[in-house]
């Protein structure tokens, strides 16, 4: 079977695709049937996964690993479990007689999640078919029509999944593909859309939400981070070293979640003291230690690793910032970097930095590149300080012994943290995801992901005819409401004896 692209909206159809209109057809249909034909495009894609791959390939992507492994599996597990899970995320919830204030009496209500209406997504190029086919896909198991504008670079793979989309049976009216022109975005912008969802850069967010805001609407932004691995005392050396390399080179370094400060530690404890909530110890008064082993086991190891080509919008910005930290006294451990190499035509060695100044735009910047930073710390309290207080917080790593890395993973302030690991485990279609600070808020993917493309509807209903507050008023109803108040709130027998004696008398007054 061929796979062919999908077709583009014309001007009128965009137009109708982004005024508000009555709830559509797709919009229309259960839950639990939007969520069965979304799940089946796992078909089509599994279908046309050759076509996909050869797409997806670019001189970011050369390894057809990588789009399978990072992309169109993880597609494809989101896409059944949206099927699996999805009816039972969105169903609506019942809000009986269980605890219901005592002046509700005769009320029960439902909260119902609807669609929110058109949601725009702003797709990327590092990872345009698991990031903005899973946005897509709940944004459509949730019942909303979508308009997809994929990036520069980008269009003819995400055709190619638009239309496996298609072929799965999403009406064409409720996922559109948009022309990758920023002019595209303004006008779904301008037009009308409910819901923006944004996967790229700091700076490009900005722009969107500052769009938005003369339409107030709302938006999830997925950016960039400038993520940390922190490497504690007694890690797995060997494994700290393998998934730094992998983070680090995965998709040429253009992974957001990519590791690019590897925090240590360059003291131990001349003297412990217990930590009571883990039952473990943890360093005190430290002395000075050469650098841990696995430090000259990875630059060995980047030194031999290939280069890679960083992405057109990357090159200047990545070369400017590490060659400006060179200059002021940083120092290339593997020592292949070559600026004007980066410049002119992108292939660029990993770079591995020492004695990078503190503050320094390299470990405060989102680049799309193999750079890593190497930052001693004297305490895991100092650790934390530093991942804490970094504009970009969207994930980071902790490698040591599985209780001390779990407690100090609950201790950082960013959207995801793996303990022992990199990058993989967040493309578990079970888990949100979602990053603080610059890099962005609100989450996609597992059920608040899921969520978050609805929006609640409650619906009360009263049965009876007691509705007190429609009577008219009386002399004794502030006290007969302030007994009432009193015999649910008041602690102890004696206040709450006293609370039913006070709202016994008002009741007898009014009747």
């Amino acid at each position: 079977m061929i796979c062919h692209p999908a077709s583009q909206p014309d001007e009128d159809e965009l137009t109708a695709a982004t005024n508000y209109h009555e709830p559509t057809s797709w919009a229309m249909r259960s839950s639990a049937e939007r969520c069965r034909i979304v799940g089946k495009v796992r078909h089509e894609i599994a279908h046309c996964a050759d076509l996909l791959v050869s797409e997806a390939r670019n001189d970011q992507r050369r390894d057809e690993i990588e789009t399978v492994a990072s992309e169109l599996i993880p597609l494809c597990d989101a896409l059944g479990w949206i099927a699996r899970r999805g009816p039972r995320v969105l169903r609506k919830r019942s809000v009986g007689l269980s605890r219901r204030p005592i002046w509700m009496w005769g009320v029960r209500s439902i909260v119902q999640r609807v669609p929110l209406g058109r949601v725009l997504i702003l797709g990327t190029w590092n990872y345009p078919l698991f990031l903005s086919g899973v946005q897509a896909a709940q944004a459509l198991a949730a019942g909303n029509s979508v308009l997809l504008k994929p990036a520069p670079g980008s269009e003819r793979v995400t055709s190619a999944m638009v239309d496996a989309f298609h072929r799965a049976g999403i009406p064409k009216d409720a996922l559109q593909l948009l022309d990758s022109s920023t002019d595209s975005a303004i006008s779904a912008i301008d037009a009308g859309v409910d819901l923006i969802v944004l996967t790229g850069s700091a700076a490009t967010g900005k722009r969107v939400l500052r769009q938005a805001a003369d339409h107030l609407t709302p938006a999830i932004m997925e950016l960039s981070g400038v993520d940390a691995a922190l490497i504690l005392d007694d890690a797995d050396q060997e494994r700290v070293v393998s998934a730094i390399r992998f983070g680090l080179l995965f998709n040429s370094g253009a992974t957001c979640i990519g590791p690019r400060r590897a925090i240590y530690l360059h003291a131990t404890t001349a003297a412990n003291e217990p930590d009571g909530s883990i039952g473990h110890t943890i360093p005190t008064n430290p002395r000075k230690l050469a650098q841990p082993p696995w430090i000259d086991r990875l630059v060995e190891t980047l030194r031999a690793a290939d280069p890679v080509i960083v992405h057109p919008a990357a090159r200047n910005t990545v070369a400017d910032v590490i060659e400006s930290a060179i200059e002021l006294g940083a120092v290339d451990r593997i020592g292949k970097f070559n600026a004007d190499e980066v410049r002119q035509t992108g292939s660029m060695s990993p770079v591995v930095m020492a004695n990078v100044p503190e503050g320094h735009a390299v470990l405060q910047s989102d680049m799309f590149a193999p750079v890593l930073s190497l930052m001693p710390v004297d305490s895991v309290d100092d650790a934390i300080t530093v991942i804490n207080t970094c504009p970009y917080r969207l994930a980071a790593s902790v490698f040591g012994p599985t209780a001390i890395a779990r407690h100090v993973a609950s201790q950082l302030s960013v959207g995801s943290v793996v303990v022992n690991d990199l990058v993989a485990p967040t493309a578990d279609p079970r888990l949100p995801f979602g990053g603080r600070g610059d890099s962005g808020f609100g989450v996609t993917r597992g059920p608040e992901g899921l969520l978050a493309m609805t929006t609640p509807r409650v619906i009360s209903t009263r049965r009876g005819r007691i509705a007190p507050h429609l009577s008219a008023r009386n002399d004794s109803d502030a006290e007969l409401l302030t007994g009432v108040l009193q015999l649910n709130h008041s602690r102890g027998f004696r206040d709450r004896f006293e609370a039913l004696r006070r709202l016994t008398t008002a009741a007898r007054r009014r009747s």
